[in-house]
């Protein structure tokens, strides 16, 4: 009897397969299409990298998509460790490795674009690997997934590799409808199993009871509550609300002398140190901040941990020198490598996205050696390469999401601690939660075991995906395509229920009115000949509640007015420094001992006139604090700032200072102009006159009923949204191209279609957010004048996007960028004006921010100078984000020099690619 090829692929494994591994790999070999559904680090790869080697042993070809470039390089070097040189190629956008072989990983972009160009690298193709494809929800990216799925041979085997989502078996019947017979595999095994902890101060507790299926640990709800319970008997409401340097006064005076029953935020050394006395580094502390990362690196820098032995640190020593040759000596120095490289050769290091990537690179690969054994992360490494520890450590269970600070989902909570545990090194992983006060353990514990996060569709079409699907199918087959997407297969099953809900919304709303319209005839309230009672109420309740709305964001605005003049003022303090901060009786003095170490969160450490010692930020204060004179302090004291509080307190004593009598501990909102302008109009509303018991009482049914008509309101349109499918969004994209030419109508009545245009033609190489601005901009010739280096910073104008603006400028490097700039913005004016006419939705305004940066970058200026210019410019960038834009610049560029109308252009695009991919931007790619 033959051997077939799992048996083959299964001998020369040194493991043996899982149940759902197993059941996987037989339904690739069977020819069908798989999505796996598996926790992270459960091995569901090896279903891909059977896949892989199947097509091999057949003579056919197999793609093996990731969605970054990092894990792309990652799984290039694992297959070629399987396969061979020969047999494996590499294509990022970046980087383009024997890109003919059999084998060949890529980003999924660059599958999208082949199947659009209908490259001859897809003859031959059997299967396609879509590692992570739960990237189909995220917002940006995510239709590129949609893209490929819809659009690759109906002849090729998908083979989906997703982290556990709770509708999994929605996607696949999804894929079934679209791809044909797709096999479900759901598994929620963990090979090295997770247990779930919280560290109270120094100690750490499980969260669970053992052995009670899930009650949350009796010991550690009682190490909680009675922390709890000292500190409302100590008065220390300010600690819970970031106000640390009262609170310990307020400790003091109270009497109580027991430490057990303080919590003391424990510093990151002290956390690591304590880890390792339980034996579980190598740890990832995810932090919710590039400069929390940084500044917990900071924190461990000054203290005296080192986790290396002399070898190990000779070792890193060599590695770091090595993943850094070819950077110049001065851009090094601007980067601080000899502290980041001190660092590292101690153990420890952070990771995110605004370190340089050569930098991140090294620390990656020093992690998977074992080389480090503590990593302060941002949550983009949960979603990047394989980094497994035996340890995550979470700092918070909410973050900022760019708008707001929200709560940690269950899966994001389940992506992070997913990281815990090392398959085969590893018995188990470890879940580390850091109690703060206010967190309940039962909602964490609730966290950590809920298994509800569904894969939601983030897919609608696009000027450049629209041009492309018409050349490759033609209108109507490009329709049908479009309303077999994910999308909206999940808006048709959504919206049955929405309009059940709208039914019953309906009834409450017209139930409330009728009770409204009996209350008001019986209490007959006083209204002018022609006046309705009724909606005037409604009237009446309408400008209270955008009083109400108007006072919160008045508040809001003054919070953070106050916050950033408290930020100016901590990060201006010197040592020596004497403060006055409000207290809730009078102020309290206080000493600088250690300045900020940084302008944007500035921390200084203080000693309080009654001997508290510790950060203070801005967050703790309703008022900013008074500087109210200086004192002089022992030499070193920022080495030992705790070491010198008796001295700090005697000379609070001896010296007088101007002690203001009086600081308000709560500030003062003055109202807006709107506030004030509501505020009158309600005076002068006619049923403010009304009798004020009656029309109270008439407002509590009028509230309800204007709450119902809203969620009424939104039900409508969520219906609406889902009902104008993506089809008729396409006839809309179509529509405006032909506009403008790169789509024209061929036939008569009934016969008439859409057909690419010449324009269309180069519209559909290019593969960018603000696509249909480059090519108008390339098509009016408005950029054909400019140097490469201009070129360069104007092109950037359509691929920046500012994280954090400063209070500079953006400007010109020449008259002629300037000019080339402005004629950019007109253009998008008139686009978005065009956009809204045919209810699309609007390009991404272009931002300046960078076109200073690079253009200086492309002339051939340092890093320190041109990161400066993008301050000035109104950007605030890591050296991270600046290599990025960087390549995000040379991938448009390049497309430029594809499709640009003349020679010049293309021939500046290719000198612009050259000039910036040099030093820091060539380095690490």
């Amino acid at each position: 009897m033959n051997e077939t090829h799992l048996e083959q692929f299964t001998a020369d494994l040194d493991f043996p397969l899982d149940d759902f591994q197993l059941e996987g790999c037989r339904a690739v070999e069977g020819d069908h299409g798989v999505l796996v559904c598996a926790p992270t680090g459960a091995g569901k790869t090896i279903v891909g990298e059977f896949a892989v080697s199947l097509a091999l042993s057949r003579g056919t070809k197999c793609f093996y998509t990731t969605p970054i470039k990092a894990l792309s390089n990652q799984k290039y070097h694992d297959l070629v460790d399987a396969h061979g040189e020969d047999a494996v190629g590499l294509l990022t956008g970046d980087v383009s490795i024997n890109s003919s072989a059999e084998i060949v990983v890529m980003t999924t972009e660059v599958l999208r674009n082949m199947i659009y160009a209908e490259s001859g690298a897809l003859r031959r193709l059997s299967h396609v690997v879509m590692d992570e494809i739960h990237y189909l929800a995220d917002r940006s990216r995510g239709a590129v997934w949609e893209e490929v799925i819809l659009n690759l041979d109906e002849s090729v085997n998908i083979i989906g590799l997703s982290a556990t989502v709770s509708n999994s078996e929605e996607f696949g019947n999804w894929l079934s409808t679209v791809r044909g017979d797709t096999k479900v595999i759901v598994s929620e095994h963990r090979p090295v199993p997770l247990e779930q902890w919280m560290m109270v101060g120094r100690k750490t507790y499980p969260l669970f009871e053992p052995g009670s299926g899930g009650e949350v640990n009796r010991e550690l709800e009682r190490r909680i509550e009675r922390l709890q319970a000292a500190e409302a008997a100590e008065g220390r409401a300010d600690y819970e609300s970031g106000r640390g340097f009262r609170a310990r006064a307020a400790g003091r005076r109270s009497g109580v002398k027991r430490p057990e029953d303080r919590h003391r935020p424990v510093g990151r050394p002290e956390v690591i140190t304590a880890l390792q006395g339980l034996n579980m580094l190598p740890a990832i502390t995810f932090i919710f901040s590039r400069a929390g990362c940084d500044g917990a690196l900071m924190q461990c820098l000054r203290s005296r941990l080192v986790l290396t032995s002399q070898e190990e640190a000779d070792e890193i020593g060599r590695i770091i020198d090595a993943g850094v040759e070819g950077i110049p000596e001065e851009d090094l120095e601007v980067l601080r490598f000899r502290q980041w490289r001190a660092a590292l050769t101690r153990g420890f290091a952070a990771h995110h996205a605004g370190m340089l990537p050569a930098f991140r690179h090294i620390v990656e690969e020093l992690f998977v050696r074992g080389l480090l054994r503590a990593v302060f992360a941002t949550e983009t490494l949960a979603l990047g390469i394989n980094m497994p520890a035996r340890t995550v450590v979470l700092e918070k269970l909410v973050k900022f999401n760019g708008e707001a600070h929200v709560d940690l989902t269950p899966g994001e909570y389940t992506q992070l601690t997913g990281r815990a545990g090392r398959r085969g090194i590893d018995v188990i992983g470890n879940a580390v939660v850091q109690w703060a006060p206010a967190m309940d353990p039962r909602a964490v514990a609730g966290l950590a075991s809920t298994r509800t996060y569904p894969l939601i569709s983030t897919f609608s079409p696009g000027y450049n995906m629209a041009v492309n699907l018409l050349g490759l199918l033609g209108f109507e087959e490009a329709l049908r395509l479009l309303e077999k997407s994910f999308a909206q297969y999940q808006a048709d099953g959504s919206v049955v229920g929405e309009v059940r809900e709208i039914e019953r919304a309906e009834r409450r709303v017209q139930e409330l009115r009728t009770q409204l319209e009996h209350d008001i005839a019986t209490f007959n309230p006083p209204v002018r000949d022609g006046d309705d009672a009724t909606e005037l109420l409604l009237d009446y309740m309408r400008l209270r509640r955008e009083l109400t709305e108007e006072e919160k964001e008045s508040r809001r605005h003054s919070r953070e007015q106050r916050e950033m003049e408290t930020t100016t003022i901590l990060a201006r303090l010197q040592i020596g420094d004497v403060i006055a901060v409000p207290g809730r009786k009078h102020p309290v003095l206080a000493v600088v001992v250690t300045p900020a170490n940084q302008a944007r969160d500035p921390r200084p450490w203080v000693t309080t006139e009654t001997g508290w010692s510790g950060r203070i930020d801005a967050s703790g204060f309703e008022n900013p604090p008074i500087t109210v004179g200086r004192m002089k302090l022992p030499r070193n004291v920022s080495h030992h700032p705790r070491k010198n509080t008796k001295f700090v307190v005697d000379s609070f004593r001896r010296n007088h200072f101007d002690r203001p009598r009086k600081m308000k501990h709560s500030a003062r909102v003055r109202d807006s102009k709107q506030v004030v302008e509501l505020r009158g109009q309600i005076r002068e509303h006619p049923a403010h006159s009304w009798p004020a018991t009656d029309r109270e009482q008439l407002a509590r049914v009028g509230e309800k009923l204007a709450r119902r008509e809203r969620d009424l309101a939104k039900l409508e349109n969520t219906v609406e949204r889902a009902t104008d499918t993506l089809g008729r969004t396409f006839e809309r994209l179509i529509d405006l191209l032909a506009e403008m030419d790169y789509v024209e109508f061929e036939g008569v009545g009934a016969e008439r279609t859409p057909v690419v245009t010449e324009e269309g033609e180069r519209l559909a190489q290019i593969h960018n957010e603000s696509d249909l601005l480059v090519a108008q901009c390339l098509k009016r010739g408005i950029w054909n004048e400019l140097d490469p280096a201009e070129l360069a910073g104007v092109v950037s104008m359509c691929t920046f996007e500012n994280r954090k603006a400063t209070h500079g400028e953006p400007d010109a490097a020449t008259d002629r960028m300037a000019e080339a700039m402005n004629a950019t913005a007109r253009i998008w004016s008139e686009l978005s004006a065009d956009e809204q006419r045919h209810r699309l939705p609007v390009t991404r305004e272009p931002e300046a921010g960078f076109a200073l940066a690079v253009h200086q970058w492309a002339a051939g200026a340092p890093l320190g100078y041109c990161m400066a210019a993008a301050a000035e410019s109104g950007a605030e960038l890591t050296p991270g984000d600046f290599v990025r834009w960087c390549r995000q610049v040379i991938d448009l560029l390049e497309q430029v020099g594809k499709t640009g109308y003349e020679d010049g252009i293309r021939r500046s695009a290719r000198q612009a690619i050259d000039a910036i991919r040099r030093g820091v931007v060539a380095i690490g790619a």
